[in-house]
């Protein structure tokens, strides 16, 4: 199959930059904006050339775009520091986005509910 492994790569690379990024916000980060935050994913572009971080923020929709704020505002430095870690010329771009899926998940079941009690 060609391509392969670099897909396989890129997962690879996509897993190291989830653990890296996770340490340096839990224990490196001391802007007041970020608060309990989780690496839920990365979704690393095909070239390698950009990814999006996509974070699981405690609170609600202010406190996630606190939070974002924060990120982005450390976006250079946790770039520098995955440069430095990983060991690679050059780190991705990062794009940091609020995960919401677990709140859709909950909406969905609520609505799943509704339907199945409707039904009775």
């Amino acid at each position: 199959m060609p391509g392969g492994g670099a897909k396989h790569h890129r997962e690879r690379l996509g897993a190291s930059i989830r653990e890296e990024v996770s340490a340096i916000i839990e224990g490196e980060l001391g802007d007041p904006r970020i608060g309990l935050v989780s690496v839920s994913e990365v979704r690393l572009a095909p070239d390698g050339h950009s990814a999006r971080i996509y974070v699981l923020v405690d609170g609600g929709g202010e406190e996630a775009e606190r939070c974002l704020q924060g990120l982005n505002a450390a976006r250079g430095y946790i770039r520098r520091e995955l440069t430095r870690r990983l060991q690679v010329r050059q780190a991705p771009e990062l794009f940091f986005v609020v995960d919401r899926s677990e709140q859709y998940g909950t909406r969905i079941d609520e609505l799943l509910d509704r339907i199945h009690k409707r039904n009775r």
